[in-house]
């Protein structure tokens, strides 16, 4: 068999002092804090930032509610210089929801730290437009629409830079016309700000064995839409979460509505993934619960403009891998600095990038590269990151333990005692990983979702639809089967092959075949980028590798 990378021409190469991938906010934070440390010490500093997306803010997703700590600390007059942060949450309103009502739980019951006064209600997306121009300004170099697939390591084994994927590849793995080679970044340090699961993050996590001394991480999968309602019921500055309805008590989750903007909502649903039933399916479950009574009248009369998916990482404080390896270190929800229980890791991601930039800044002073980046962890250990997570780190396993009732109450309690003894040190486990809870299909009951009916509740092709994702068509599929065989042999059988529904954008498909039996499809180009397969598979035989740069979601104000 001939070797097709012996046969490519060599990668060109350039030279950075520092290589970030991923224009996020802990990505964006690092490199924006990177230029101004340099100019505060009147040195010379390279910095380049990859972003696999259209263009930075095109994969970007979340709620958003941020607590503006980070942005106080990056950029101090960023509300002179305009920043897209405008709406102040004036309203704020929790639910538990049953069937047919729902019953709002007093604010003054829960923790100083959920209260979400004084947060903004924005559109990240937006925001990391705006902090892009922000670093463009500081001469930070910006490359969107340039995967980073690959990591590159010296003879001693530190990171050394990263490899952008080759452009114009076929479906069968060979060189099309207009085939661009792959370049190589090199830089003294680099930071992997990839977000959840990033396809580079999981790879260094196993190479230099990061999570040995931590537990493993646990996710969710959270649903967006974005809604223009009818002004007469627009509340601007108006917060509101719920727990419970539609998902049973066993299942872990909970739904989010901000009013921000011209009229509009941004709504979404999160499923934690350690449930259990392989019938339940996290779309169909936020679809349902539009159809909420205390829900629905909300969006009767609007209309939906945009829709996206993404997991998120739950497992919090103890589930924090190490953050450095020789060469780098990890940045945000790279390495799952979310909290949980307030809904936010924005402003942990940016105060991360500052921290791992600092920890920079003195290295290369000193004349260093490529070595571990010790300070940055010491940092982080002495940070309000590092305080913010330990305050609420039992809340994700008495959830997963006890049940939405008794897990979230109990978890209120802990966070109280936690914010009134901060000295207390008791840490619960998380007991199984995700991809190990699921029931089997035969134990489990199934799930009768109602159709949608193309005002309130959609499907998942149309959904895809406007979140304007796009492939190249023909190009090698980026969700790797290590055994193809599995989905059909293995998880339809056992598991009724739960990709069918855990995808939220209809990638998977068991397709019955009269002659042959059913067999296992794949509609990559369909993929959203949510990484909810890599996570849940029963088997873990799905492997998401990095498209083609450019591909994914375009998401517009998510």
């Amino acid at each position: 068999m001939v070797d097709q990378q012996a046969e490519l021409p060599e990668r060109e190469s350039m030279d950075f002092d520092v290589v970030i991938v991923g224009a996020g906010p802990a990505g964006l934070s690092a490199a924006i804090s990177l230029k101004q440390q340099a100019a505060e010490r009147g040195e010379e500093l390279s910095v380049v930032v990859l972003e696999k997306g259209s263009e930075v803010g095109a994969h970007i997703l979340s709620g958003a509610v941020i607590d503006p700590i980070g942005l106080d600390a990056l950029i101090p007059d960023w509300r002179e210089k305009g920043a897209p942060v405008e709406t102040e949450v004036t309203v704020d309103k929790f639910q538990f929801l049953g069937p047919a009502g729902g019953v709002t739980l007093p604010n003054f019951f829960m923790p100083p730290l959920m209260n979400n006064h004084g947060n903004y209600i924005v559109s990240l997306a937006n925001l990391c437009r705006w902090l892009g121009e922000q670093a463009e300004e500081l001469e930070v170099e910006i490359f969107p629409g340039f995967a980073a697939a690959e990591m590159l390591y010296d003879d001693e084994g530190a990171v050394v830079g990263v490899a952008t994927g080759d452009m114009g590849v076929g479906h069968d793995g060979k060189p099309k016309d207009g085939f661009m080679r792959g370049m190589e970044l090199r830089g003294k340090y680099v930071l992997l700000a990839e977000g959840v699961r990033g396809s580079l993050t999981k790879q260094v996590i196993k190479k230099f064995e990061l999570d040995k001394d931590s537990d493993f991480q646990k996710y969710g999968i959270g649903i967006k839409e974005l809604w223009e309602i009818d002004p007469s019921k627009h509340k601007a500055g108006t917060v509101q979460h719920t727990m419970g309805w539609p998902l049973d008590n066993k299942t872990g989750g909970g739904s989010f509505l901000y009013h921000f903007g011209d009229n509009l909502v941004s709504v979404g649903f999160v499923v934690h993934l350690n449930y259990q039933n392989p019938h339940l399916s996290p779309f169909d479950e936020f679809q349902r619960f539009k159809l909420h009574p205390d829900m629905k009248e909300l969006f009767e009369g609007g209309k939906r403009i945009a829709y996206g998916a993404r997991a998120i990482s739950e497992g919090g404080f103890q589930s924090v891998p190490k953050l450095t390896f020789k060469g780098g270190a990890l940045l945000g929800c790279a390495a799952g600095m979310l909290n949980v229980p307030r809904i936010k890791g924005s402003h942990n991601a940016m105060l991360s990038g500052i921290l791992a930039a600092e920890a920079i800044a003195e290295a290369l002073s000193d004349g260093r590269a490529n070595d571990e980046l010790t300070r940055y962890e010491e940092l982080y250990k002495k940070s309000a990151i590092y305080k913010d997570l330990k305050r609420v780190r039992n809340v994700k396993p008495l959830w997963s333990k006890l049940g939405t009732v008794f897990g979230v109450m109990l978890g209120g309690v802990d966070m109280w005692v936690n914010s009134l003894l901060p000295f207390l040190s008791y840490t619960f486990g998380h007991g199984k990983p995700d991809h190990e809870t699921l029931k089997l299909a035969s134990e489990a009951p199934k799930i009768n979702y109602p159709k949608p009916d193309g005002k309130i509740t959609f499907d998942k092709l149309s959904s895809v639809f406007i979140s304007a994702t796009n492939h190249e068509e023909d190009q090698p599929v980026h969700l790797k089967l290590e055994d193809p065989s599995i989905p059909i042999k293995k998880n339809l059988p056992l598991y009724d092959e739960p990709a069918q529904r855990y995808c939220p954008a209809g990638v998977y498909e068991v397709i019955e075949d009269e002659a042959s039996g059913p067999y296992f499809q794949i509609n990559a180009q369909n993929c959203v980028h949510c990484k909810t397969c890599d996570i849940k598979d029963p088997a873990q035989n799905i492997n998401w590798e990095t498209p083609e740069g450019g591909g994914g979601p375009n998401y517009p104000n998510m």
